[in-house]
């Protein structure tokens, strides 16, 4: 009698479920030393379950097949200098933002992902997490190597892995992923595979990869599209996390629902950088940063938390502040960047007429009482030889390290500014959500490793602002940062384009 062919349920616990083994002569708390500090109850590892429920040989046979056809794509892409068809110079900046800010949260996500799945107690979650870790690592090499054809045309895209390390502006991701991989496992799983995974995503590779097709960068568009099919099991896993959690235990939810708070906070303060991208970066726009947040998260998250609310789980914390800020933060922030553009690793520039009219259309009741005055007075500036730049170094906030850029919600005249004391020491904070997260854990946050204060102690190279951005940035001053307008990457762009 032929042997019965088993169905993908059964082939999946064989392949993956059925590998556990039982602990003789060790203790299983030893093996797994993390699993409980949390407070995390778990009474049942076996109601663990993967929708997908993917083993690995069918794994690699579908990343196979998706590798092939996508650098088939970047080959084509590369023989036909597709660096000619982008619609602007303009554009090339969002991809240095994207490589120096991005990409390597990929590479952190994927050591984090390695790390967090070797403490799990439960087969199911393990084999999970070391797929997704595959896939992080997937993600950051695509991503390179479809950049890196920038690379040989455009400045700034050279050393993307020591800038992340270093630049000021880039300890906003750096520390992001630093808090989530310092947490414990399934604060992790919260943090990156629930609140940014599943929460925040579409925020961050919608707009980059929608932005990408309007601008006529094929290379990219088609590595996010390569990765949506991870992405999708990344969500899937992250939704999956926080049920699993939930229904083991009730005791798990106040604690889930404090990194919920915590984690959807730390998750927007780190997209501003996509929503100045949005309104700001792009030369054809796809939609407004306001906008992408109403759809993504207000629509979206606001259909996801009413589901979760069976499970006493709420809104996170200062939702309602977010749907204030959505009218401001992306003028702050290139604000922030435009008077700091020597600094930075990326060219700045002051919008154009129709793009001031674009955000005065999108942004009705804010962009021309608070924003639209500031751009018209830089213009002046400009034309009469005194482009403004700010000499100081910027106050920043303990939690996120921002630049203290953002106002009060309710008086967009005044700077938003929180500070706590701790074991005599003060410390500064942009907003209400930053201050609470600190307060919570001060212990974490004030080993904190502030740019511009190792700056002030000489940890960055010589006293100059050309000495820091030299030899301790490796930013070609000059070259890689400051004006678009005359820029080597505008002038050989104009060349060719045959524009005079």
């Amino acid at each position: 009698m032929a042997a019965k062919k088993l169905n993908i349920k059964d082939k999946y616990r064989l392949l993956t479920r059925d590998l556990d083994w039982d602990f003789s002569y060790q203790d299983r708390k030893d093996a797994f030393p993390f699993e409980e500090f949390e407070g995390i109850k778990i009474t049942d590892w076996s109601k663990w379950e993967d929708p997908f429920r993917l083993t690995m040989d069918s794994y690699w046979k579908y990343q196979a097949e998706k590798e092939k056809k996508l650098y088939a794509i970047f080959d084509a892409f590369s023989q036909n200098n597709g660096q000619l068809n982008i619609s602007d110079p303009r554009y090339v900046n969002a991809l240095k933002i994207f490589l120096t800010g991005v990409s390597p949260l990929e590479y952190q996500a994927f050591q984090g992902f390695a790390h967090t799945g070797r403490q799990f107690g439960g087969v199911g979650a393990r084999v999970a997490c070391q797929m997704q870790s595959i896939d992080e690592l997937r993600h950051v090499q695509t991503q390179v190597h479809a950049m890196s054809h920038y690379n040989k045309f455009f400045d700034g895209l050279q050393d993307w892995s020591h800038m992340h390390d270093r630049v000021w502006y880039l300890s906003v991701p750096k520390s992001f992923f630093n808090d989530a991989r310092a947490a414990g496992p399934f604060e992790f799983m919260v943090a990156i595979g629930f609140s940014f995974e599943y929460v925040l995503t579409n925020l961050l590779f919608v707009p980059f990869m929608s932005g990408a097709a309007y601008n006529g960068d094929m290379a990219t568009v088609t590595f996010g599209f390569s990765a949506q099919s991870d992405e999708a099991r990344h969500m899937t896993l992250g939704l999956e996390v926080i049920k699993f959690l939930l229904e083991q235990h009730e005791d798990n939810v106040p604690i889930v629902q404090k990194w919920i708070d915590k984690w959807f906070w730390r998750g927007t303060r780190l997209l501003t950088i996509v929503a100045m991208m949005m309104d700001y970066m792009l030369p054809n726009k796809v939609m407004s940063w306001k906008e992408a947040w109403e759809v993504y998260f207000e629509e979206a998250g606001g259909a996801l938390f009413k589901d979760l609310a069976r499970y006493g789980i709420r809104m996170p914390k200062y939702a309602d502040t977010i749907e204030k800020e959505k009218e401001h933060v992306s003028h702050q922030a290139w604000w922030t960047f435009y008077t700091h553009g020597h600094a930075a690793g990326f060219h700045t520039w002051i919008p154009t007429d129709e793009e001031l009219d674009w955000l005065s259309e999108k942004y009705p009741d804010t962009f021309d009482k608070y924003y639209r005055p500031r751009w018209e007075l830089a213009k002046e500036m400009e034309a009469r030889g005194e482009r403004f730049y700010t000499k100081a170094l910027p106050q920043l906030c303990t939690t996120c390290q921002i630049p203290m850029l953002f106002t009060e919600m309710d008086d967009p005249s005044q700077t938003c500014y929180r500070d706590s004391v701790y074991n005599g020491d003060r410390y500064h904070f942009c907003s209400d959500g930053c201050k609470d997260i600190f307060d919570d854990e001060p212990e974490k946050f004030v080993q904190s490793w502030l740019p511009v204060h190792q700056i002030f102690q000489g940890n960055c190279g010589g006293p100059g602002v050309e000495d820091i951005l030299r030899d301790y940035y490796q930013m070609n001053v000059g070259v890689d940062n400051m004006d678009i307008k005359g820029s080597p990457d505008e002038e050989r762009w104009k060349k060719w384009k045959g524009v005079a």
